[in-house]
């Protein structure tokens, strides 16, 4: 209840509701709280109506200078006008024309005091006089200053909901500037580097930083000085925000948590001033660490070809950051950790040494990475006998640490649907299929013909798969919808690839291919199913000619990145004659791959229409069932070890592994320095250190 009430307070509609009826009470007590209807008499009207004894009694009271009179007459008559009250809101209120009821204001004179005594008399009326009212003076000031009261009363509570952005509790009016970002406390913190898996090479990066927290005179005294700043990159759920709680968790230090965009705020200078609180804080309670998560909010380069330099306000806070950042000496036992998947936004200013001078990469993790993280999250899950998690493992490629987490809370979803006490392989299996494709729609009505159509598609796919399985192999083929796939077949690496060739390339192109080929082979039409298919087909054959220099009329030449001009300001640096080669060598390629499409089904006509008849009955085929359709009823001999096992190590283990590398490393360094050999130009992967890949690995071909 206590809750709901602090709710109720905190919410602008509480504050807009109490201003109006506070208004509204004001007019209705100013405008006469309903009393009935005052006639308005001059002096000399009120003289004539007392001469002319049509006035039943009275009363006088000098009020601010004046005598004022209040009677009644002894006959209703009607007024000469309409009279009306103004109420606070200037609308005003008519009145009834009968009213018996008058008021009037007469000047304080001897004169007039006589003439008003003189006609009383004579007609004798009632007349009484009452004392000056203390009371009126204060009521017009309250009239006057209450509704000011009420203004400002509402500004503050707007400015104190603004200032505490929206959170509980009566802010203080100058808040702004102050950083709601409270340390985490070292005890609470159970997060270690044993939690933390798929990431073993991260974590010895990271080796050195817990050291220093803890020990920073070992440093100190060698005359070191520990990287200031940490950049962890990498694309989305690799673990990073964990990363740096295990790296605080460690330590046992305070660890402050706050993400980029809390700095920007609509008044102009907050940002830079919660930047200026949160350094100042963390230095009182250091050593700490301060995480800055999706710093790219407020760390783009600035200059960004706007006149002026782009956002003033976002900029004014980078420039705090840096200034914060480059007042450090090493002695103050702060470090910063920041985390972003996009480093190539990032100004400069930032990543020199002396501010983010270590950058680590948290990518995908390999299938040894990922079997460690499914250890570490099936940990609270009951696993049946039949589910490995080394197989699931190998069946994930391109899977980050929050998709093998969600594969296995969907496993335990679905087991519950299934009123089962156990998560088994066949519930891992649907998990992943709604990981990638989304929920089966059993239920949705397809027409034989349109089932017929998708099966035959889907089996164009498996059959290419399996002729050109050089690197990739079919793992499943279903004709069940999910999402927005009428069916899919999935192509996974037969192990993970940092480098793709050209024949690995034109080879998923062709698999592509394959479910439109057999349309037209085997129906001899065409359906919107392959649209899918497409897309994917030209981003790959896009990639191969303006990325990856794999075209023979343009060259080794890198035109685009990710989809994008590397033009300055996403401007195309090419030519409109350029672009037309591009087109024309991406439709070769396409038409290359469609030509070996018809070749294979062409080819293995046996194989195809087995495959899809056996979908039309079974709707669903995992790979051992594809390779027995396709080599006559031969089941493959797997090999279960093929990788070692990989546990989540913990920070000594980390350290030790770390301490072994770099004795390894100069023991190697002092070899080479005694047998000289000659230098060559190593491979190179990709300048931003992820592998060149234009999909994910986890290739899903739909029939939409």
């Amino acid at each position: 209840m206590k809750n709901n009430r602090n709710g109720l307070r905190n919410n602008s509609l509480f504050y807009i509701i109490i201003f109006v009826l506070l208004i509204l009470a004001t007019s209705w007590f100013v405008g006469g709280q309903g009393s009935s209807p005052v006639e308005n008499f001059t002096s000399s009207e009120f003289i004539t109506h007392l001469r002319d004894n049509k006035v039943k009694n009275f009363s006088v009271q000098p009020s601010n200078g004046v005598y004022k009179i209040n009677g009644t007459l002894k006959n209703a008559e009607k007024s000469q006008g309409a009279n009306s009250n103004m109420n606070l809101f200037g609308r005003g209120v008519n009145q009834a024309n009968n009213s018996k009821q008058f008021t009037a204001t007469v000047l304080p004179n001897d004169a007039s005091l006589q003439q008003i005594s003189k006609a009383a008399q004579k007609t004798k009326t009632q007349m009484n006089t009452h004392e000056e009212s203390q009371n009126g003076m204060w009521l017009n000031l309250a009239i006057t200053i209450v509704p000011f009261l009420l203004f400002f009363f509402f500004l503050y509570s707007m400015m104190s909901q603004a200032g505490q952005g929206g959170g509980g509790g009566a802010g203080k009016i100058m808040s702004f500037g102050k950083t709601q970002t409270k340390p985490v406390d070292p005890k609470k913190n159970k997060v270690r580097f044993s939690d933390v898996a798929g990431a073993e090479e991260e974590k010895q990066e990271l080796v050195e930083v817990v050291d220093f927290l803890k020990d920073p005179r070992k440093y100190l005294a060698l005359g070191a000085r520990i990287p200031s700043g940490v950049l962890l990159e990498g694309p989305p759920g690799t673990g990073k925000t964990l990363l740096a709680r295990a790296v605080a968790g460690e330590a046992k230090v305070p660890f402050y948590s706050i993400s980029g965009s809390d700095f920007v705020e609509m008044f102009v200078g907050v940002g830079a001033s919660r930047v200026r609180d949160l350094f100042t804080n963390a230095k009182k309670n250091a050593p700490a660490i301060i995480f800055i998560d999706e710093i790219d909010a407020i760390g783009r380069q600035r200059g960004n070809g706007k006149t002026g330099g782009g956002n003033d306000e976002r900029e004014q806070t980078l420039n705090q950051l840096l200034v914060e950042m480059d007042g450090f000496t090493g002695k103050e036992g702060i470090i910063v950790i920041a985390a972003t998947n996009r480093s190539d936004v990032l100004d400069p200013a930032l990543l020199r040494p002396g501010r983010f001078d270590r950058k680590i990469l948290v990518g995908q993790p390999d299938v040894k990475g990922r079997e460690a993280i499914l250890r570490v999250h099936a940990k609270n899950k009951p696993l049946a006998d039949d589910v490995d998690l080394k197989i699931i493992a190998q069946q994930t490629p391109g899977f980050v640490g929050a998709d093998l987490e969600n594969v296995l809370n969907e496993g335990a979803l679905v087991a519950a649907e299934r009123n089962k006490k156990q998560i088994d392989a066949a519930d891992i299996d649907e998990a992943e299929d709604r990981v990638i494709a989304g929920p089966a729609k059993k239920d949705r009505i397809i027409s034989p013909e349109e089932k017929k159509m998708v099966a035959y598609h889907e089996a164009g796919h498996a059959i290419i798969g399996v002729v050109l399985s050089d690197s990739r192999v079919v793992r499943k083929v279903t004709i069940i919808p999910r999402g927005r796939a009428g069916g899919y077949a999935i192509m996974l690496p037969k192990e993970d690839q940092n480098l793709l060739t050209k024949k690995d390339l034109m080879e998923q192109v062709a698999g592509l291919m394959g479910g439109r080929t057999a349309e037209e082979i085997i129906f001899n039409s065409q359906s919107s199913g392959a649209s899918n298919d497409f897309e994917q087909a030209t981003q790959i054959a896009r990639a191969m000619v303006t990325e990856y220099g794999m075209s023979d009329r343009l060259g080794m030449v890198q035109l685009e990145k990710g989809g994008a001009p590397v033009g300055a300001y996403g401007q195309a640096n090419y030519s409109q004659e350029t672009a037309t080669v591009i087109d024309d060598e991406i439709r070769k390629i396409l038409d290359e791959a469609h030509k070996t499409a018809v070749d294979i089904i062409q080819g293995h006509r046996e194989q195809h229409k087995a495959i899809a008849e056996a979908l039309l009955k079974y709707e669903t085929l995992d790979e051992k069932q594809i390779l027995s359709l396709y080599n006559t009823g031969k089941m493959p001999v797997t090999n279960q070890e093929e990788f070692p096992s990989e546990k989540a190590s913990t920070f000594e283990e980390a350290k030790k592994i770390a301490q072994l590398r770099d004795e390894k490393k100069q023991a190697k360094e002092g070899h080479s320095a005694e047998t000289p050999t000659t230098s060559a130009q190593p491979l190179e992967e990709n300048p931003d250190g992820q592998p060149d890949d234009v999909s994910d690995d986890n290739h899903v071909q739909d029939d939409d």
